[in-house]
């Protein structure tokens, strides 16, 4: 994996975090950045982290968005292998077997705001400046950003979103549900950590139950998702978690997951 574009680690918690690392250009993604992040995303699942953050580095930038240096240029063939790469890197963040958390510290526009849409959490510093701003370069979003923000923030924001390519700040993002949580700049990092210490403390057979039927339930087939839900619900008792946490609550003591 190159670490030139990216930087990865997983902690004694086992949280990995996947950060992009190109701060001088707002962490603008080229497709070796993609590459490097899908396969840090695959040492994270071999390594079985039990929480994942994404993340960019510097202070004035999340993802500013795709590297349209890259892209002024692309014939269609090249622009159809470019979407296929983000979309395979946004559905591997998407069905990844642990939590993932987007740690939008900046400017999130285009295929950064993609990036984040992906993740199951998002939180924002106060300073975050959020948008599928694509419009205005004569495009659209193209990893995902029109089917993953409408059920977040309704049709009606998504289109006006979409259409317009309005930028927005971390508090308007709150309202209308792009981001769950926004946070003080100052602040940001060690509500991150704390974060994501709730979810590798949680059982990670559970979440990862929890997170497929949540997935299934978002596609759109009503009668899929109910039908994994019962089967994943289930399938997770015998495990150690299961009857670990059901003892630990009626006993009234802390549970010890796997």
């Amino acid at each position: 994996m190159s670490r030139d574009t990216i930087s990865f680690d997983v902690d004694d918690r086992g949280v990995a975090t996947v950060t992009v690392d190109r701060p001088e250009q707002l962490n603008a993604l080229t497709v070796e950045t993609l590459e490097a992040i899908e396969d840090a995303l695959d040492e994270a699942a071999d390594r079985d982290a039990r929480a994942l953050v994404i993340a960019g580095a510097g202070d004035e930038a999340f993802v500013a968005g795709a590297d349209i240096s890259y892209m002024v240029e692309m014939s269609t063939p090249e622009a159809q292998a470019y979407a296929e790469l983000g979309h395979r890197v946004a559905d591997a963040i998407e069905s990844f077997p642990a939590p993932t958390v987007a740690a939008v510290d900046g400017y999130a526009f285009g295929g950064g705001c993609e990036l984040a849409l992906a993740c199951d959490l998002r939180v924002a510093a106060e300073s975050a400046v959020l948008g599928q701003t694509e419009i205005d370069l004569g495009i659209i979003p193209g990893w995902g950003g029109t089917q993953r923000l409408p059920p977040l923030v309704g049709d009606e924001v998504a289109r006006r979103l979409i259409f317009l390519g309005e930028r927005i700040d971390a508090a308007e993002a709150a309202e209308v549900g792009f981001v769950g949580e926004v946070v003080a700049d100052e602040d940001f990092d060690d509500r991150i950590d704390e974060l994501t210490g709730e979810l590798a403390a949680k059982p990670a057979t559970a979440l990862r139950a929890a997170k497929e039927a949540l997935n299934a339930a978002g596609d759109g087939a009503a009668a899929t998702g109910h039908a994994l839900e019962r089967r994943a619900w289930a399938g997770l008792f015998g495990t150690h978690d299961q009857r670990e946490g059901m003892r630990a609550f009626l006993e009234k003591r802390e549970p010890e997951f796997e």
